[in-house]
């Protein structure tokens, strides 16, 4: 049976405007229910493993935070899925001006120092936010739109092109490293490597940026850049006896708790690592130790499935679309999720320096979580708009 005319038309009366007056009838119907259920799940396990790392001290105050960042992070997922897709192709330059603002305005008064890094915005009622994550998702639109023009035209990037595409990495990059943060400079970094790639741009362009950022990251090793904490965490990995008191007594809690859960794990809220406390910040930067330690090497690796599965399934509504804006912001998501859960499991497995990488979906953070969620409105709404055609 053909599909029903009126399915494909916009709502348009009155009491839906703006953006949602671009979103057709059906939407949750032809919605990626896949996709949402498995972020889902994987933010409800999150939400376990986050109350298991800090009910001894907190009790139940991380749990519902956790919850309600979900709660807020599927709201924003559902305002980026009910926009148009043309809505947001339109809406995607302010939308990475809006992020670069807000990497300004870390460095400026109105910015705190976390950790070492002067990364956050405090706002009233004891919240704070964290703009350079945001900045992934608005970087994955900025690069769609900067990229996609030429390829719907069936052409590939030419060098201006891929010249506005680095300069609109290079912008929120810069911005990140001047708090330090190297971690998320590092994800826009891949990021924008991945998408500039898969789009189909000439292997010099790639050649030249790689050369770019092996010259970068040299500066950043030998030259004050970084903070003395950060500069720590690497000495740390390279050498963990270095700091036997700060990072590298922490690298080595985490590596025994992973080891001592064998196939099956101590059991939630057993482990011995977890629950005596040894682990500081296990909730945001090492909460996998979490899942290696009480459920064991067969929950570790069921947490990574979930975000396998996220990752495969972005992969495949790129591969769908129908438009080239759509694909490469999919790909862009695709690309951040796949470079962050390999660095964050990697410091983790002591495998990759401890660069202070969240876990996406697992991790507590609202921010990180605020921008997970974001990504999957943007896939989503990629998603839709190859379905309405």
């Amino acid at each position: 049976m053909p599909p029903r005319p009126e399915l494909d038309r916009p709502l348009l009366t009155p009491r839906r405007r703006g953006v949602w007056a671009a979103a057709p009838s059906g939407t949750w119907a032809r919605t990626d229910w896949g996709l949402l259920i498995g972020a889902a799940g994987l933010s409800l396990v999150g939400a376990l493993l986050v109350w298991s790392a800090t009910r001894q001290d907190a009790g139940s105050a991380y749990l519902y935070r956790h919850l309600l960042n979900t709660g807020l992070g599927m709201a924003l997922a559902a305002v980026v899925t009910r926009t148009g897709h043309q809505a947001l192709r339109a809406i995607a330059p302010a939308l990475y001006g809006l992020s670069v603002l807000g990497l300004v305005l870390v460095l400026t008064p109105l910015g705190s120092t976390v950790n070492g890094s002067h990364s956050w915005i405090l706002l009233p009622g004891g919240f704070s936010v964290q703009p350079s994550e945001f900045a992934k998702a608005a970087l994955c639109v900025g690069l769609a739109i900067v990229l996609g023009e030429r390829l719907d035209r069936g052409a590939r990037p030419d060098h201006r092109d891929v010249a506005v595409a680095w300069l609109a990495a290079a912008l929120p990059v810069g911005l990140v490293m001047l708090q330090p943060d190297l971690g998320s400079a590092l994800v826009l970094g891949a990021l924008a490597f991945g998408v500039i790639a898969l789009s189909g741009a000439p292997a010099r362009w790639l050649a030249a940026a790689v050369a770019a950022v092996t010259a970068a990251v040299t500066v950043a090793l030998t030259t004050p850049v970084l903070s003395d904490y950060q500069r720590d965490r690497l000495v740390a990995f390279a050498n963990p006896q270095a700091d036997p008191q700060g990072i590298g007594y922490q690298t080595r809690q985490v590596r025994i708790a992973i080891g001592s859960g064998g196939w099956q794990g101590q059991g939630l809220f057993e482990g011995r690592q977890t629950q005596g406390g040894f682990i500081p910040y296990q909730q945001t930067d090492f909460i996998f130790s979490v899942a290696g330690e009480e459920l064991g090497f067969l929950g570790a690796a069921g947490v990574l499935l979930l975000l396998g599965f996220l990752i495969v399934r972005t992969v495949v509504v790129a591969a769908r679309a129908r438009d080239a804006f759509g694909r490469l912001m999919a790909l862009g998501v695709a690309v951040w999720f796949t470079f962050q859960v390999f660095e964050n499991v990697g410091m983790n497995l002591g495998l990759m320096p401890v660069t202070g990488l969240p876990l996406p979906f697992v991790s507590y953070g609202g921010s990180s979580m605020f921008a997970c969620w974001l990504a999957i409105g943007l896939v989503n709404n990629a998603h839709l708009s190859a379905r309405r055609r």
